[in-house]
């Protein structure tokens, strides 16, 4: 395994978590460690959000750290560019990622472009931490995977655990950089996935892949709940003879090439399995990416695997079972790719 789990990862100082309570803890210690750090969102006071991700943090640090909002995405996004010039460090909530279109002036526009607008005299520090994705019923409100979007932006940084101990990890390391960062949390993870967390200090660096499954005939590369269903499919393929080499992104901007191409050099084929939109998705960059610097590696065309052009996601449960990727399709995927 490759996965980048620091020296704590060897210590007897280790609790089973799930997602949402190690982005819970990973918080609360950033805001032990860091006074300038505050959180502003809708609920997230005493209420603890609409998801629980902050509860007990209102109690712990109070109100003026711990802020309820009015219900402003843009607000949220733009009021906090402000307080990161003055030299704090905010993060703001965006309850769910439907939403977050409201707030685009401010990420794009500004937070992403201060340090170059100004030529390097203000950062604008803030991790704007968002709900995303499908599979939990939500219709088309509240199940959008909209992070292509911001791909496009330069100076944004932008990340998607797929583990506890990452969710916790790459949370630090987003609150200790001077660049905004859009920390996307997949629903449907956080109560789904649980794992080992150190519970003291440690950071997961931006940028890097992880290596969640070795193998030797195909890669495939992925992210939160697409890659745990990655996994599902390659327990189903290895009783075949099939082994998948998984490559878990973590982080969508600046992803890691390198991690990509050393696995696409080893294995000659490739499928990228996203959640988001097909044409201009997330998985799109990966595979342009892919057959433009790895193509003397390929034996296969590389494979897309994803939703179809259609608002994310039906509401009436038979549609909404066939929108996302399951395991049985991703694994018909890579039983074609290695095929070919």
């Amino acid at each position: 395994m490759d996965r980048a789990q620091g020296p704590a990862a060897a210590s007897a100082d280790v609790k089973t978590m799930t997602l949402i309570e190690a982005i819970t803890q990973g918080l609360a210690e950033e805001m032990e460690r860091d006074e300038r750090i505050f959180l502003i969102g809708e609920d997230i006071g005493s209420y603890g959000g609409v998801f629980k991700a902050t509860r007990g943090l209102y109690e712990r640090f109070g109100p003026m750290r711990v802020i309820d909002s009015p219900i402003s995405e843009n607000f949220l996004v733009q009021g906090m560019i402000g307080a990161a010039i003055a030299g704090l460090i905010p993060s703001p909530e965006i309850q769910f990622d439907d939403f977050i279109s409201l707030a685009v002036d401010g990420i794009v526009e500004h937070a992403a472009k201060m340090r170059y607008r100004s030529g390097g005299m203000f950062t604008c520090p803030m991790v704007i931490r968002c709900c995303y994705g499908g599979a939990v019923g939500g219709g088309i409100y509240h199940s959008q995977s909209n992070a292509s979007w911001f791909m496009h932006a330069p100076g944004l940084v932008v990340v998607t655990p797929s583990t506890p101990h990452d969710a916790k990890g790459l949370l630090k390391s987003a609150f200790r950089g001077q660049n905004p960062v859009l920390y996307y949390e997949h629903k449907r993870l956080y109560r789904t996935v649980k794992g080992p967390v150190p519970q003291h200090d440690y950071t997961v660096p931006l940028g890097k892949a992880a290596v969640a499954r070795e193998g030797r005939h195909v890669t495939v590369v992925s992210y939160a709940l697409m890659l745990k269903r990655t996994l599902e499919a390659a327990e189903m393929l290895a009783a075949e003879g099939i082994e998948v080499e998984a490559i878990d992104l973590r982080t969508l901007v600046p992803y890691d090439k390198e991690t990509i191409l050393r696995s696409v050099e080893k294995t000659a084929r490739a499928v990228v399995v996203y959640e988001s939109s097909r044409t201009m998705g997330v998985g799109a960059e990966i595979s342009a990416m892919i057959a433009e610097e790895g193509f003397g590696f390929l034996d296969a065309p590389v494979r897309r695997v994803s939703p179809p052009d259609a608002p994310q996601e039906p509401f009436a449960p038979v549609l909404a079972e066939n929108y996302l990727p399951d395991a049985k399709r991703i694994a018909q995927a890579i039983r074609e790719t290695v095929a070919y």
